[in-house]
């Protein structure tokens, strides 16, 4: 089908190619392929956009979470605190190490809800992973608070959350350390898989250096057997050339939300669009523009009639999915999460879209349920 409006971009990100073959050239000539010099070039800068002392750039956004857990010490019978509406990626880095993950139900802005955490502690929890789900920031002081109470630590996945903003200060940089991806649809993204660390935990940051290079002290002494799990410098070289404009390609962002906030509210509640709760002030990066809607098939039927590509992140929670059996959760146990997977609705949101475009969205939604009304 011929789009008029698109959900993926990556044609428009790519028409210039240039600068990101000028980046990898460099690569090429030094043949520096694996911790190369554009590697440690973007881990600097990326500590510097964040406010880390440290970024251990990975493989995969998975290998962020998955490694910071192994650097943890988490292993089989640990138990790991998540939200059961986020990417597989969460659940799996704490399967893989062996420990189980505990689910704690969302509140209407997509994030880990407080109130509920510490019934979910037992006597086994090792860690809490609050998600920044859709470029939102969880609510991270009463999480900390819980956290410090029960000697638990903070692994924040930020994978979509790169620059978000929570008290004026960036997702990421508050707990033991914040895991981050560069999967293309990303704001900040690679050509393929790429991941990276954030912590301020001189420690935790050379345990984690080894734990994505085999655990290799020097080139021929091995600490401890670990993963390859190395952040390609050529990578590296294709978000460096990304990285000058992220603020840019943010507020491009923030711009049409606000487009999409002012068209849509009258739609109230037929169309919901949840905003952020949090105890303190926070900025979504809005990485994922996400709605509440009703008759949500019959809508994006219609959509793409009109030409717009929409999609939904995620129809299944992860406590219904087939990998999640063993631990043993029902339907009806996480009643907001279950809710939202029913009536969720991601528009398109990139920097390559334009006033008109938006607007075009917004009146088709409109037009819509003007005609389901009748």
């Amino acid at each position: 089908m011929k789009w008029k409006i698109r959900y993926v971009y990556l044609e428009e990100q790519f028409k210039k190619q240039r600068p990101y073959l000028a980046n990898i050239s460099q690569v090429v000539k030094r043949g520096d392929f694996t911790l190369g010099k554009k590697l440690q070039e973007f881990e600097e800068k990326c500590a510097a956009l964040l406010r880390v002392k440290h970024t251990i750039g990975v493989a995969t956004g998975t290998d962020a979470l998955y490694l910071t857990l192994k650097a943890l010490d988490i292993k089989a019978g640990d138990e790991v605190i998540t939200a059961p509406n986020t990417f597989v990626a969460t659940a799996a880095a704490i399967a893989l190490t062996g420990a189980r993950p505990v689910f704690v139900d969302v509140r209407d802005d997509y994030t880990i809800d407080p109130n509920l955490i510490e019934r979910a502690i037992g006597s086994r929890t090792k860690g809490i992973i609050p998600v920044h789900l859709t470029g939102n920031s969880a609510d991270l002081y009463p999480i900390q608070e819980i956290a410090k109470r029960h000697k638990l630590f903070v692994l924040e996945d930020s994978a979509q959350a790169f620059l978000t903003l929570y008290d004026n200060k960036p997702v990421g940089s508050f707990g033991i350390a914040g895991a981050f991806s560069f999967h293309p649809l990303k704001l900040l993204h690679v050509w393929g898989d790429g991941g990276m660390i954030a912590t301020n935990d001189s420690a935790l940051a050379k345990q984690l250096r080894l734990w994505r290079n085999h655990g290799l002290k020097t080139r021929n002494e091995v600490d401890f057997f670990a993963h390859n799990s190395r952040l390609h410098t050529i990578q590296a070289a294709v978000a460096l050339v990304l990285l000058p404009g992220i603020a840019n390609i943010i507020e491009k962002r923030r711009q049409n939300a606000r487009l999409y906030k002012k068209y849509l509210r009258q739609l109230e509640p037929q169309v919901h669009i949840p905003e952020n709760i949090c105890a303190a002030p926070s900025r979504s990066i809005y990485a994922n523009f996400v709605i509440q809607v009703q008759h949500r098939a019959e809508l994006i039927a219609y959509l793409i009639s009109r030409g717009i590509e929409v999609v939904v992140q995620y129809p299944i929670p992860l406590h219904m999915q087939k990998a999640a059996h063993y631990l043993g959760y029902k339907k009806g146990d996480f009643p907001v999460c279950e809710k939202q997977a029913d009536t969720i609705l991601t528009l398109p949101n990139h920097q390559h879209l334009k006033t008109n475009d938006i607007r075009y969205v917004a009146e088709s939604i409109i037009e819509f349920y003007t005609r389901f009304n009748k």
